[in-house]
C-alpha cells in the first residue's frame, strides 16, 4: 500500500493548538468563552469529522479544563517528566495530567530539544512512561534549517521517531499522534509547501508501517508550522496530512475556530 492508502486512509483529523507560554487562566477562560460558541452550530458535524485540543501553560489546565467541560473540545499538556515523582523542581508528572483530565500531551517539542537540552533517550523515556496510560502521546519532530539545508531532513525525522518506537511497545503505539514540525517554520511565517509537507509526512508514514504494520495507517501525522487559516484547507489536501499543531493562530478564538471548522470542508 502507498502512503495514505488502507483500512485507516479516513484517520479523522486532529486539530491542536499549543499556546506555549501565553496567557493566564483568567484569559483561557475568557478565550474558551469565545471560542466554544463559534463551534455550537457546526457541534454535530465536528464530532464525526474532527477532533479539537488545547495545550495551554500548565497553570492554565485546571480553569482552562473547566471552561472546556461539555464542549467536547480535549484537554492538552505541553510536557511531562519521564519520572512518576520525585525532586523535580518545576516539572509536571503524568499522575497530574491524569488527574487533571488531560486526553494528550506534547512531547518533543523542538523548543523543549532546542532550548532545554532534551535529548531522543529522554523523549523516549517519556513515551515509556504514557505507555500504560490513557493520555496519548502528540510526539513531536523535525528538522532545522542547517539539517533541511544539509539534505538530512527524512533522516533526522526518522532518527527521532524511531528513537521512541524503539523504547515503547503496543500500547503506546495505539494512541500515538506524530506532529511533524520543521523548525524552521515555526513562529516564522514560513511555511513549508503542501507538496514539502506531503513527501516528509509520506516517508513517516512508510516508517510507522515498517514498524507497526498495518497499524501504522491509523496512527495520525499532523503538521505544525505556521498553519493559519489561510493556508490549512491545502494542507489539509495532502494525503498524510491528518491535521495540524497550531502555535500562534491559535490564540485568537475566531482564527483557531476556522481552522477546526476547515476539516469540515474537505472531501
Amino acid at each position: 500500500m502507498s502512503p495514505g492508502e488502507g483500512a485507516n486512509a479516513d484517520r479523522i483529523p486532529l486539530i491542536a493548538a499549543n499556546w506555549k507560554m501565553h496567557l493566564t487562566a483568567s484569559e483561557a477562560e475568557d478565550w474558551a468563552g469565545r471560542f466554544i460558541p463559534l463551534l455550537r452550530d457546526r457541534a454535530e458535524a465536528l464530532d464525526r469529522r474532527v477532533e479539537v485540543a488545547i495545550a495551554p501553560a500548565h497553570p492554565l489546565l485546571d480553569r482552562l479544563g473547566r471552561a472546556l467541560r461539555g464542549s467536547r473540545v480535549h484537554l492538552a499538556a505541553q510536557n511531562l517528566h519521564p519520572e512518576p515523582e520525585g525532586a523535580f523542581t518545576g516539572e509536571v508528572s503524568l499522575a497530574m495530567l491524569e488527574d487533571l483530565a488531560c486526553d494528550f500531551v506534547l512531547i518533543g517539542h523542538s523548543e523543549r530539544r532546542q532550548l532545554f537540552g532534551e535529548d531522543d533517550a529522554f523523549i523516549a523515556a517519556k513515551a515509556r512512561r504514557l505507555e500504560a496510560s490513557r493520555v496519548r502521546a502528540i510526539l513531536c519532530i523535525g528538522e532545522t534549517l542547517d539539517e533541511r539545508e544539509a539534505d538530512r531532513t527524512l533522516a533526522v525525522v526518522d532518527r527521532q521517531l524511531a528513537a521512541v518506537l524503539d523504547a515503547t511497545g503496543a500500547g503506546f503505539a495505539g494512541g500515538l499522534v506524530v506532529a511533524y514540525e520543521p523548525v524552521w517554520a515555526i513562529g516564522t511565517g514560513r511555511t513549508a509547501t503542501p507538496e514539502i509537507a506531503q513527501t516528509v509526512h509520506a516517508s513517516i508514514r512508510r516508517t510507522l508501517v515498517d514498524r507497526l504494520g498495518d497499524r501504522g495507517h491509523g496512527v495520525r501525522i499532523l503538521y505544525g508550522g505556521s498553519v493559519k487559516p489561510s493556508n490549512v484547507e491545502e494542507l489539509l489536501s495532502q494525503p498524510d496530512v491528518d491535521g495540524a499543531l497550531v502555535g500562534g493562530a491559535s490564540l485568537d478564538p475566531h482564527s483557531f475556530a476556522e481552522i477546526a471548522l476547515a476539516c469540515l470542508e474537505m472531501p
